[in-house]
């Protein structure tokens, strides 16, 4: 490394011991493209992408070798495909990326928001590359193997993504054959006999199956992670399928974090003796996860302990409250979804992962929209009045995304405090 390069990484806190310079080996599988191979006629398939409208999208596979069906949605973001295909959130669904050259900074074990990929399936329009980042430490090929997680590059994604604007996120089998043309009749029949997400209950799946403390603070250049050695306040977070960069969040912020199972009775909750109680992010149908939480949180409602909620566990709130969620058409994927504070007037970037929402003409008297999408008007939080709860549609911790809404924490902070 050149030495002024050398000294530039050190004043932001990077150590050579800390990040040894490292060849990925690069995989053994993929063939590297050349120009003008993007089009999925460049050479034999050894995938495709099966739509329950018939349609098929050619490629070649990547990742694990097999068949894997789910709803088909695209993400806008151009960083964090790492922490995308790891979010508990995408469980039951095959994730597209529109940024083309996903795989460029490789994988290490620091980036992932749960041990393993929630995600069914992935696309790429590009074949990974070698990494080009001082902290990977393997290739996306090789970790998606790894992972049992079935990849598919050399499609049109641009296409793809247009199919879904249009037409809604639609049922898709993902196939990735290491041998011979892949099966697209059996899989059409497969995506149109598939009954999607509406209706279906995936907390059950990612929840954790105990209750743990986790103390794990946020990342620093040259530290990695911290540890909360002194707690002020204790904070119960009901697990429906949340990312570990939440959980730093709030033990960044001085916070003992007792995380329990979606299923935890209220009783449960209490016992714990907690000043603050979170509701996660999570995947799946709120309607149907809201056969068995609303009762818990309604009994955590009454208690009066400040409460906080995020993506599902927003919407799981709502629906205790007496709101009414919907499936939406393509719903909301990227760290680019513009949304607006209706208190402050302020517009936030945010990082979005949905495909149901909160329906705004709902929400009974004293539950406030506090937040709406600039995309399409939808809510994007609520809060009840004369009390200290709230919650908000996007994901705050930036895990990927922007900072814009890190405050969100803070305010839960003080209201545990008192101070708000």
């Amino acid at each position: 490394m050149p030495q002024f390069a050398r000294v530039l990484l050190s004043g932001l806190g990077w150590a050579p011991e800390r990040f040894p310079r490292k060849m990925v080996a690069p995989s053994e599988n993929v063939a590297p493209f050349k120009l003008g191979e993007h089009d999925e006629t460049a050479r034999a398939s050894t995938g495709a992408l099966v739509l329950n409208d018939g349609t098929v999208f050619n490629g070649y596979g990547i990742g694990a070798v097999g068949r894997q069906i789910g709803e088909v949605c695209f993400v806008t973001a151009m960083t964090g495909y790492q922490e995308t295909l790891t979010d508990p959130s995408f469980a039951g669904q095959i994730v597209a990326f529109t940024f083309p050259h996903v795989g460029i900074v490789g994988v290490n074990p620091e980036d992932l928001e749960q041990i393993s990929p929630a995600a069914r399936g992935v696309i790429v329009r590009m074949n990974p590359t070698d990494p080009s980042n001082f902290r990977a430490v393997e290739h996306l090929d090789s970790w998606l193997k790894k992972n049992q997680l079935i990849g598919l590059a050399g499609l049109d994604t641009r296409k793809l993504t247009r199919r879904i604007r249009d037409g809604g996120a639609p049922s898709g089998v993902i196939i990735h054959s290491s041998s011979e043309a892949p099966d697209t009749n059996s899989a059409i029949l497969e995506a149109r006999e598939w009954p999607g997400l509406e209706g279906m209950d995936l907390t059950k799946e990612v929840t954790c199956k105990k209750p743990y403390i986790w103390d794990q603070t946020l990342w620093k250049l040259g530290d990695g992670y911290g540890k909360m050695a002194s707690p002020k306040r204790k904070i119960v977070a009901i697990d429906y399928g949340a990312k570990h960069n939440i959980l730093r969040h709030l033990a960044d912020r001085e916070s003992a974090v007792h995380v329990v199972p979606a299923t935890t009775s209220a009783n449960d909750i209490l016992a714990l003796q907690p000043d603050g109680i979170f509701l996660s992010n999570g995947p799946g149908d709120p309607a149907a996860t809201a056969k068995y939480t609303t009762p818990i949180i309604q009994d955590l409602i009454r208690s009066g302990i400040p409460i906080f909620g995020i993506c599902l566990g927003h919407q799981l709130l709502a629906t205790a409250l007496g709101a009414k969620t919907a499936k939406m058409s393509i719903g909301h994927r990227g760290a680019n979804q513009p949304v607006k504070d209706l208190g402050t007037q302020k517009v936030e970037i945010t990082s979005q992962n949905h495909g149901f929402a909160v329906q705004s003409d709902s929400l009974p008297p004293g539950i406030v929209e506090s937040h709406i999408s600039l995309f399409d008007g939808s809510n994007e939080g609520i809060r009840v009045e004369d009390k200290k709860i709230f919650s908000v549609q996007y994901h705050p911790e930036a895990s990927p995304g922007p900072h814009d809404s890190g405050y969100l924490f803070d305010r839960f902070i003080r209201m545990i405090d008192g101070n708000a």
